[in-house]
């Protein structure tokens, strides 16, 4: 009779999840984890495809439970897609010469929202899909944000899970680079992701014993890297690893671009390593070769950490709907989960910090910055 009593006291609560933006490992641990532990409460549970573009179409939300949910921790992707351009504030609408049109259909996403019967929204995201988690709490939707980006970037939590996926790939690249770089005595630029903030670039690099290490938060001198490799190359030390961030940039200069930017979308960054290699080797008449990993740093399998912090942050952003709070995102606070206010994660990019201890040991061990 008591566990009937405990089962009928609980209140049964319907709510939605999606995942927006660029995939990252560990996405699929955290959908399984808000599942179960939505499910262990008897609360109802929905899952929606692509991102916010699923609250504008509703017919591409489907039923979540167990079965859906079963063995899936250790993939990589995600099970509800995503999308990087569904933003309902600026939903594209059509192209005309060349340029992109938008429309505001944020209202239409409230009024699914309400006629579906949601009681609660967790939406799993970067810096983009949790400004527009803001703006929809804002007309009053109620959220509960987990925080999702191999870049590291989001203010307010120690760290996301995928990062740590995303730093072990890289290194691992750099490891199995550094033989053949030897072996032909060459020079390799190696671009891995990072557009404003260098996380990646800089813990893979002094993990994978990098000589110069580039990223967005210090504008490089190429004299100095050159320097580096001429200085090595002095020494006996016929090859040089520089691993460099998309979103580096020289003193003076700008990032490296694809193309303009799409509607709903930031432009597209790429190509700083090849032209590194142009210049190293004009600078220093070495052989250069340049490596991009690009979204091989998203796939696969999650490392053990990003499966543990992604089912902590599924579980607690269950807790927090069940204690009635929105508006907020769950975040690492070593040991703890807590929450910070949405407009705090929002208010600020969280860069490397260049006073800080990861910043010292990479000059202290003799790695270049760019800088001097």
């Amino acid at each position: 009779m008591r566990g009937l009593h405990s089962a009928m006291a609980r209140e049964t609560k319907r709510i939605a999840i999606n995942t927006g933006g660029g995939d990252a490992p560990g996405l699929n641990a955290v959908i399984g984890a808000v599942v179960r532990a939505a499910l262990h409460r008897g609360w109802e549970v929905l899952g929606i495809r692509d991102g916010y573009a699923g609250l504008l179409d509703t017919s591409k939300i489907v039923q979540l439970g167990r079965r859906e949910v079963r063995g899936i921790a250790h993939l990589g992707g995600t099970i509800l897609g995503t999308s990087s351009s569904g933003n309902p504030f600026e939903f594209p609408i059509s192209a005309a010469r060349g340029a992109t049109e938008v429309s505001d259909r944020s209202d239409e996403v409230v009024q699914n929202f309400k006629r579906l019967g949601l009681d609660a929204l967790i939406a799993i995201g970067g810096d983009g899909s949790m400004r527009i988690a803001h703006d929809l709490a804002r007309k009053g939707v109620p959220i509960v944000g987990i925080p999702k980006t191999i870049d590291n970037d989001l203010n307010g939590t120690v760290t996301t899970f995928g990062f740590d996926t995303a730093v072990t790939v890289a290194t691992e690249a750099v490891d199995r680079l550094h033989s053949t770089a030897e072996a032909h005595r060459r020079v390799f630029t190696v671009e891995v992701m990072g557009r404003y903030a260098g996380w990646i670039a800089l813990h893979a690099g002094i993990a994978g014993g990098a000589d110069a290490i580039l990223i967005p938060e210090i504008p490089f001198d190429l004299e100095c890297v050159c320097r580096k490799i001429s200085d090595r190359e002095a020494h006996g030390r016929h090859f040089s690893i520089v691993v460099v961030a998309e979103g580096a940039r020289p003193i003076g200069g700008e990032m490296v671009t694809k193309g303009p930017a799409e509607a709903g979308r930031e432009v597209t960054l790429g190509g700083i390593a090849e032209q590194l290699t142009h210049q190293i080797h004009a600078e220093t008449g070495k052989e250069t070769r340049s490596v991009v990993l690009g979204h091989l740093q998203r796939g696969g399998r999650p490392t053990a950490r990003d499966r543990l912090i992604a089912q902590r942050f599924g579980a607690a952003a269950i807790r927090v709907v069940a204690r009635g709070e929105s508006s907020v995102m769950v975040a690492l606070d070593p040991p703890e989960i807590r929450t910070v206010p949405l407009e705090e994660a929002t208010s600020r990019m969280k860069s490397v910090p260049l006073d800080g201890d990861t910043i010292a040991t990479a000059r202290e061990i003799g790695i270049c910055m760019g800088d001097e």
